[in-house]
């Protein structure tokens, strides 16, 4: 008596198979977008947060502006100082324990936009709009003026939201 399996078998088990995978692997995918949607609404959240806090602790003005003057031009570098540093009320800041250097910070690392994994993010100037659409180059687009924070991402979730509106 031979053992084995014949290749007719065989063709029936790939087969099974292959109808079992094409069930199972959207559902997967389906769950994996959720997640990322759900992260990237508890980043936005996390980061606006902090935005508050760090305004009500500096006088109103929101991280990102050179010394506090709200009339200068905020940039990205300086936004990530504010939030990863320690900072005095006039907006400088410097290594966590320097003394005089009371606040923040306020978080331990920039969160990533978990669409594209990347934090870079795109300041907008005070007299600047936001873009229309999401440009899909940066982590997050912020505008310092309005305290204002958006996800960097385009298309739309399962209910027709679009990411860049969360």
């Amino acid at each position: 008596m031979k053992r084995g399996f014949s290749l007719i078998e065989m063709l029936i088990v790939v087969a099974i198979l292959g109808i079992l995978a094409a069930i199972v692997l959207p559902e997967f995918q389906s769950h994996s977008q959720e997640a990322r949607e759900a992260a990237a609404k508890d980043n936005l959240r996390i980061l606006r947060q902090q935005i508050e806090v760090y305004a009500a602790q500096h006088d109103g003005v929101p991280p990102g502006y050179p010394d506090a003057d709200i009339s200068a031009t905020p940039t990205w570098p300086l936004f990530f100082s504010h939030m990863l540093k320690a900072t005095n009320v006039s907006g400088q800041y410097a290594d966590v324990g320097t003394p005089s250097y009371t606040l923040g910070p306020y978080l331990s690392d920039v969160p990533l936009n978990p669409f594209q994994n990347s934090r870079l993010t795109k300041m907008i100037g005070n007299n600047e709009e936001f873009p229309a659409e999401a440009p899909d180059m940066f982590g997050w687009i912020y505008k310092p003026a309005t305290k204002e924070i958006r996800l960097d991402w385009p298309g739309t979730d399962k209910d027709d939201v679009r990411y860049y509106d969360y």
